[in-house]
């Protein structure tokens, strides 16, 4: 989840096409948005208060590039695909452990999710350095991402048989760690971004360009995945606007689109208690795994 108000909010329009200008408007636009950076950082990651560890087995300790350990766990269930989960701005391990554990059994599916740099019990570390304090901000999040994916490929685990999964925030490191691995050659085996974001600015004001400062600029990195992109938003996002997820889906390869999910009716943080009775949450998930991402592997393999 992205905060509810990041400052006041410009009317959304959906965006336009994406690159570099210099134009006066754009010009005025990228010394006011330089200006928003460090303000907007500090408002995007909010940790919560810890959340304490249930199953505290599950969960252990990895080494980022930064110099700190992040919690980590990991469900097994012996599947062939591996789902890596990248959370949102207000929650933490605790918080969301019991729900990928019946996750991974409605899809036959394991799941690792991380918290990132300065969430959960990362902060309860001393810092490397004091110049390198425990915090959130989107170069130790993007570290967080590789280190999380790193430790499933020593595992054994092929590019092929990952899918990222980003929720709002998440949908951050989920897109860099997508194209990153398409422009190494190894993409991965498909795409989830639920209620995800244009870049963090666009969450506030409707800027057709990337501007200097502006962070996770998943638009301009979808283009360029190339595996199998799933986007599910609701209607009536009240956080991050129902057109973000249009703008990804439309921005997305055609070949490597799946058929999106607009939830009708849904807000930002209630899709899948929306959803729970009637089971289509896991109905839609179920049937990109099984047609776009299942197959892929089963080809591959």
């Amino acid at each position: 989840w992205v905060p509810h108000r990041l400052g006041a909010r410009h009317r959304a329009a959906p965006p336009g096409p994406q690159g570099s200008c210099n134009s006066g408007r754009c010009a005025s636009e990228h010394s006011s948005a330089g200006t928003m950076g460090s303000s907007i950082s500090g408002l995007l990651f909010q940790p919560p208060k810890t959340t304490p560890l249930m199953g505290r087995e599950a969960f252990f300790w990895i080494d980022t590039a930064h110099g700190t350990k992040i919690p980590a766990f990991y469900v097994d269930r012996q599947a062939p695909l591996t789902i890596l989960f990248s959370h949102s701005n207000a929650e933490d391990l605790g918080m969301i452990y019991g729900w990928f554990v019946d996750f991974a059994k409605q899809l036959n599916v394991n799941v690792m999710a991380y918290d990132y740099t300065g969430y959960g019990k990362s902060r309860d570390q001393q810092p490397a350095a004091p110049d390198k304090p425990i915090v959130a901000n989107e170069e130790n999040v993007y570290d967080d991402v590789q280190a999380a994916f790193g430790w499933l490929i020593g595992s054994g685990l092929r590019p092929d048989q990952i899918i990222l999964y980003g929720r709002s925030l998440g949908s951050g490191p989920t897109c860099y760690l997508a194209q990153k691995l398409t422009e190494e050659g190894t993409p991965c085996a498909g795409v989830i971004l639920q209620s995800p974001l244009l870049s963090a600015y666009r969450v506030v004001f409707d800027f057709r360009f990337t501007m200097s400062g502006d962070m996770f600029p998943n638009i301009d990195r979808v283009g360029s995945i190339e595996s199998p992109i799933f986007v599910i938003h609701g209607t009536r996002d009240e956080i991050v606007p129902f057109w973000h997820g249009e703008g990804l889906f439309l921005a997305c390869q055609r070949r490597f689109r799946a058929r999106p999910f607009w939830v009708d009716g849904a807000g930002h943080n209630n899709i899948e208690s929306l959803l729970r009775d009637s089971g289509a949450f896991f109905e839609h998930l179920r049937y990109f795994l099984d047609e776009w991402c299942r197959e892929r592997d089963a080809h591959l393999s």
